[in-house]
């Protein structure tokens, strides 16, 4: 006959029940003796499983504070991170992110609005502007001492309170929240050893890409005028500020006039989105020069010529070098343009105040009548461009920027000229080879053209913005933006800054002996 549940259970406590008494472990319930105690480190790991779920509810739930920071309410809160860093989210334009720290925790400062009695209080005063970086700093300290410590009771009370409901023990759930504390303070002292005040000056911004220039600053500035990190900070506060401002629209990007700034586009390979991608950021950075390192169509037929139409009418002149996929005919056909400055077999040509030469690429990959040469091809041809160099540097009038379509070719320039840039491998990469030349290595800006809707997930569509000085025609500064495959309404904008121009290096070295 079939036993009710409610005559199970009495069963199984009566089995459960211990003889009284009885000492003899043969005597215990005979249950208790099929079941084996959990293994310390099966209690270890659900006790530290235990704490991290508790100490992670604690922070979602209640580990964030308000603060004003100058004129606008923010909201700082810590989450886990496997990376560390802070992320600066200005809603609805996007978000800066900085490398500020290593460790199991990041800060997230949301923008949530501009006060606007504190805002016009600026108005009425200018003067006080002046004294903004420190009302800042004070502001972040206080909100990140406030954040310190709800943050202590909210890992605590989540961690005991999860540890509770979990063992249904205090010491239990009280040894829960002191170690949900002890791994909160440990966090925090990583963060405090590996912090890197430096991060301001290389933040990646992602969001709209009409106000990443305006974000992420200007990149002179921010070399010659960076002194402390509070400095920077209220710099960074006051171009979100700015961008809030009463008549929503966003401040005209000012660079500074004595920085050429060189958009660097590659790999095009027919992709008509390409060209109005250019545009804005020709617009948006205040482009001096456009260098394309080649690939720009897929086939190089004549047919294919009229896509070559809108170099025209991008409101910069515009130096370009044959690539793999690019003929002969397409390079003919560009010359015709008034503002398309072709190099080809290390000619050389002064646009926007630089000293350009270059060279085209040695095979035409749709040619298949004609057998590859491949690397050795490559490495000839970028021997002889580093011998054009040498001449020009002879005759007085040394190269500032190089250009070969393929890094192999680009790798043989070393020694003979400060930069070179390519493409061909559809991917962004920037390298100081070991005589002192410095390569750059652009994305595809066509996003490896319209053959890679086909993949799974479109190639992101990349270009770089490079900031050179006007007088020592060194470079000083370096903006990667990076787009989704379809997506041309947001953007990744990421700042960089060579070696010798962060904050108390030495002065850019002389550019690189001529080798023999």
């Amino acid at each position: 006959m079939a036993r009710s549940p409610t005559a199970a259970i009495r069963v199984l406590r009566r089995a459960l029940r211990p003889v009284r008494g009885a000492r003899d472990p043969r005597a215990r319930p005979l249950a208790l003796q099929l079941v084996q105690p959990p293994h310390p480190v099966a209690r270890a790991l659900g006790l530290v499983a235990v704490v991290l779920l508790g100490a992670w509810l604690g922070l979602l739930i209640v580990g964030s504070v308000r603060t004003p920071v100058g004129p606008m309410d923010t909201k700082m809160t810590l989450r886990p991170s496997l990376t560390g860093g802070t992320k600066i989210n200005v809603s609805p334009l996007g978000a800066l992110e900085l490398d500020s720290h290593t460790g199991p925790i990041r800060l997230d400062v949301d923008v949530d609005r501009l006060d606007p009695d504190r805002s016009q209080a600026l108005v009425d005063h200018p003067e006080r502007i002046s004294g903004l970086q420190d009302e800042v700093a004070r502001d972040v300290e206080h909100g990140t001492v406030d954040l310190a410590l709800r943050s202590c009771v909210a890992v605590v009370s989540g961690a005991t309170a999860l540890g509770l409901a979990v063992y249904r023990r205090p010491r239990r759930a009280l040894a829960a929240g002191g170690l949900a504390l002890a791994l909160l303070m440990a966090s925090g002292v990583s963060a405090y050893a590996t912090w890197n005040p430096k991060s301001v000056l290389e933040p990646r911004f992602s969001g709209l890409l009409s106000s990443a220039p305006s974000v992420v600053g200007n990149a002179r500035s921010i070399v010659t005028e960076f002194d402390v990190y509070q400095q920077e900070l209220a710099r960074l506060v006051t171009n979100v500020t700015k961008l809030y401002d009463v008549t929503s629209t966003l401040p005209a990007y000012r660079p500074d006039p004595s920085t050429i700034r060189v958009l660097h586009v590659s790999d095009i390979h027919l992709n008509p989105a390409s060209w109005k991608i250019i545009a804005s950021l020709v617009k948006q950075y205040r482009i001096s020069v456009i260098v394309d390192t080649g690939d720009t169509m897929d086939h190089g037929s004549t047919a294919e010529n009229a896509f070559l139409d809108p170099v025209a009418d991008l409101g910069a002149p515009y130096v370009w070098i044959r690539g793999n996929h690019d003929s002969k005919e397409t390079q003919r056909y560009l010359g015709r343009f008034k503002n398309v400055h072709v190099l080809d077999e290390g000619r050389a040509a002064t646009v926007a105040g630089l000293r350009f030469a270059g060279t085209g690429d040695p095979q035409y990959t749709p040619d298949r009548s004609t057998k590859a040469l491949g690397d050795p091809a490559e490495r000839l041809a970028g021997i002889r461009l580093a011998s054009a160099l040498r001449d020009q540097r002879a005759a007085g009038t040394p190269v500032d920027v190089a250009l070969a379509h393929n890094p192999l070719a680009a790798r043989q320039t070393d020694g003979a000229v400060p930069l070179v840039l390519a493409g061909h491998v559809h991917h962004q990469e920037m390298e100081v080879l070991p005589l002192g030349t410095r390569l750059r290595i652009e994305g595809s800006t066509g996003g490896s053209g319209l053959r890679a809707v086909d993949d799974k997930e479109p190639d992101p569509v990349e270009a770089s913005v490079l900031y050179l000085d006007r007088t020592t025609k060194r470079l000083q500064a370096w903006d990667e933006i990076r787009l989704g495959g379809l997506g041309l309404t947001t953007a990744e904008v990421s700042r960089h800054l060579p070696a010798e121009n962060q904050p108390g290096a030495t002065p850019s070295p002389s550019p690189p002996e001529v080798t023999p």
